[in-house]
């Protein structure tokens, strides 16, 4: 074979080789279209923070059952792959990297805490694989720093906001104690509830930090009496916590609003309690899709979910069904996205949620854009009176 005999064979085989690298190019991308979609959920289903993740994980398999029995997603099926983190943000990290890296799933869902995912939004970012986080504290949401990592809770501002509007607005109180604890989310609430307070003029008579598990919490009512509190506003999300403040208020006799986090309504607070009458005059910050309105309805939306997937819970809802409707929403926004984008990839997937507009969920109505991150809107927080519990939801706080 001459040296252009052998040039040619050359050119021939190599063009081959690319239409059949293309091919298989084309195949493979195929097939990773064509697959199963992947959602990986990271949740501490076991440890001290289980009692809202187990909730939020009910609304999060549901939506993948109604979806997979419709079809799934442009005719794929979701595979949910859940890892359990326990509350710990080491093993959070690991666990993110492992859904994308190994298993290599379109969405990372949560971590549940603000503790974990300042671990792994940063984390799942590097990767570019998109991130519907369900955390509240502020810097876990940045267009420029964390461009595929979109709110679907609330920001902890929100909360702040809504309950100092409460306390100084509605029950005209100007005498604020502080109570926070000592974890990095309640140090931090703690802090920034007292600048917003400023921003209004009010410095609070009070204020203290508090371990967790601090078995008492007498000597710091007493101190907050003492200083003249007309309003006991707690900032924690540690259930004992918040039992034994109300237990301490309750025990001196003193019948002051306490008005703070949405765990002050947890159910798991009437056990705790010394006396049922102690969660009286107590309001928390929650949601319009949660609050029963003056006829005693809840939204259509929520009304709608709690049918279906009550049957599945043993016929009752003895917990915060808030948790439920935003697991919920959680994967309807994924599919949502990849429906518009038409594919799983990341940067489609993030200009579909850029582009969504009032999208309807159950536990609220989302707004993305090109600039911004926390979708949910401040006309979905209410305030709530803590002993009202039924089904899951509560009263709406006096006004």
């Amino acid at each position: 074979m001459s040296g252009r005999d052998q040039w040619q064979a050359g050119v021939r085989r190599a063009l081959v080789g690319a239409v059949l690298g293309c091919g298989a190019l084309s195949m493979s991308a195929f097939a990773a279209d064509s697959g199963p979609i992947k959602i990986g959920w990271l949740s501490s289903l076991t440890g001290p923070l289980s009692s809202a993740a187990s909730a939020e994980n009910q609304g999060v398999q549901f939506a993948v059952e109604q979806i997979n029995a419709a079809g799934g997603i442009n005719g794929r099926k979701i595979e949910l792959i859940t890892r359990d983190t326990a509350g710990d943000p080491t093993k959070a990290v690991n666990y993110a990297n492992q859904l994308i890296f190994s298993e290599k799933v379109a969405f990372v869902i949560g971590p549940v805490n603000s503790g974990e995912s300042l671990a792994t939004v940063p984390v799942v970012a590097r990767s570019g694989t998109p991130n519907l986080v369900i955390s509240t504290v502020d810097e876990l949401t940045d267009p420029k720093k964390y461009p595929r990592a979109f709110r679907v809770i609330n920001t902890n501002e929100q909360w702040l906001n809504a309950a100092n509007d409460y306390a100084l607005n509605t029950l005209k109180k100007k005498k604020v104690a502080i109570i926070g604890d000592t974890s990095g989310y309640g140090t931090s609430t703690a802090k920034r509830a007292t600048q917003l307070l400023a921003a209004r003029g009010i410095t609070p008579v009070y204020s203290v930090l508090v371990d967790p598990n601090q078995t008492s919490l007498n000597d710091e009512m007493s101190k907050a009496r003492a200083a003249g509190a007309d309003v006991v506003m707690p900032w924690s999300a540690a259930t004992g916590l918040l039992a034994r403040i109300l237990n301490a208020r309750g025990d001196l006799g003193w019948n002051v609003p306490v008005v703070g986090h949405p765990a002050i309504m947890g159910t798991p607070i009437r056990a705790l309690l010394n006396k049922p009458e102690y969660w009286t005059n107590t309001y928390s910050v929650g949601y319009a899709s949660t609050t029963y309105d003056t006829g005693g309805k809840l939204p259509p939306a929520t009304t709608k979910l709690m049918q279906e997937i009550t049957p599945r819970l043993g016929g009752k809802i003895d917990f915060t069904f808030w948790w439920v409707a935003m697991g919920y929403d959680t994967v309807k926004l994924a599919e949502q996205a990849i429906k518009k984008a038409g594919s799983t990839d990341p940067a489609a997937l993030q200009k579909a949620l850029e582009g969504l507009s009032n999208y309807p969920g159950v536990y609220a109505s989302y707004t993305y854009g090109p600039a911004q991150r926390n979708g949910f809107p401040d006309a979905g927080i209410e305030m709530t009176k803590a002993d009202t519990f039924k089904d899951g939801s509560f009263q709406r706080a006096p006004n």
